[in-house]
């Protein structure tokens, strides 16, 4: 399990109820190393704050078994690097982003991706 306080995605059937039930979601699949962690932190500060409170910010393990419905996307197949960030609006995948990313990429991206 990642050591974040963000909401983990642990199976296949979470990622599912999780895509299926939430309008805006992303999700961060990776490991505890130095192109994850900051990414985690810009979700966690990102899901404290008032802005992007209709987006849903998960992360999962990307060594699971189940971390398979995120690693064969046909727009993730080709990543090289970790971590794998995929944005979903209603149960749809809108971007798919590979490596460390900065708060004001991924909110460029929120932005873009799910307009108020």
């Amino acid at each position: 399990m990642l050591q974040t306080n963000l909401k983990h995605v642990e199976s296949r059937n979470d990622f599912k109820n999780l895509i299926e039930n939430n309008e805006n979601v992303m999700i961060c699949c990776g490991r505890m190393g130095p192109m994850c962690l900051p990414v985690y932190d810009v979700m966690e500060q990102l899901e404290q704050g008032e802005d992007y409170k209709h987006v849903s910010f998960r992360d999962m393990e990307f060594d699971s078994h189940d971390a398979a419905v995120i690693r064969e996307l046909p727009e993730t197949k080709g990543f090289m690097s970790l971590p794998f960030t995929v944005y979903f609006k209603n149960g749809k995948l809108v971007r798919a982003t590979s490596s460390i990313q900065s708060s004001e990429q991924v909110t460029s991206i929120l932005d873009e991706a799910f307009k108020k």
